[in-house]
């Protein structure tokens, strides 16, 4: 049996198309000593090609046969392979020179978003990322309210970084081809975020509490956090739904619940 195969557990779609791969690699355009990190290198299409930009690569792949399928066709000089789960890895460990990282994947379709908030809390660390995404959820990324789109996911992306989405994949790049059309991305963390939010755990929480139904109001979906009356005093009509706020709203919110007895 071949053991780099794509296995359906791990969500695995490996990449064969040079020309996606190159425009890819171009987008996240590495500098020599650029410090990169990739997120799930499968059979090592991107990696090839990183490789021949950069100094030094790291790479976080969970499946261990493709770990050693990795480890007997790339040089072990230029590849450090991280055998992890994305999800729980600390990538801020990796600047250990004082480089920024700078990020890039063919991501998992199958834990994309959880691992996208994972990256975000670590953000402090990235200078940009570069991923390949199902196209649905690029498109959730970069909504603007009032969309069907727009939802936690684009207000808590687009509080840390700023998001630009770069071009479409077709599912023939892949094999197997997925179901689903793709998407790369670019993000780029926010020095200071465009909102003042004076927690951003709590903006976080009161995010997740606002979108946690989308049919109920602000009313219904803040309740215990915000009466009706608070929201009022900042502008903002309780019987409205979170699709409808902006960022600029939602920090309001957050930072009314962070300090009640502010203004």
């Amino acid at each position: 049996m071949n053991s780099s195969r794509p296995k359906k557990r791990f969500g695995q779609h490996f990449l064969h198309d040079r020309n996606i791969i190159g425009r890819i690699v171009s987008a996240l355009a590495p500098k020599l000593n650029d410090k990169i990190v990739e997120i799930g290198p499968g059979k090592g299409a991107l990696t090839r090609e990183l490789l021949t930009r950069v100094t030094h690569l790291d790479a976080v792949e969970l499946d261990r046969d493709l770990i050693a399928h990795l480890h007997s066709e790339l040089p072990a000089a230029k590849l450090t392979l991280h055998n992890a789960d994305a999800l729980q890895f600390d990538f801020c460990r990796l600047i250990g020179d004082g480089h920024q990282l700078r990020v890039i994947g063919n991501l998992p379709y199958n834990i994309s978003t959880p691992l996208l908030f994972h990256l975000l809390d670590q953000a402090g660390c990235i200078t940009d990322m570069v991923f390949m995404l199902q196209k649905e959820v690029v498109q959730r990324m970069i909504a603007a309210p009032g969309g069907k789109d727009y939802g936690r996911l684009s207000v808590m992306i687009q509080y840390r970084c700023a998001v630009e989405k770069l071009f479409d994949v077709a599912p023939g790049a892949f094999t197997p081809p997925p179901k689903v059309d793709s998407s790369v991305v670019r993000l780029v963390p926010h020095a200071t975020p465009p909102v003042a939010v004076d927690d951003p755990g709590q903006f976080s929480r009161t995010v997740r509490a606002a979108f946690a139904s989308r049919r109920k109001t602000l009313r219904n979906n803040m309740k215990g956090l915000l009466g009706a009356e608070q929201m009022l005093a900042l502008g903002i009509d309780p019987t409205r739904r979170a699709e409808t706020l902006s960022l600029a709203e939602f920090a309001a919110l957050s930072n009314s619940v962070a300090n009640p007895l502010r203004g």
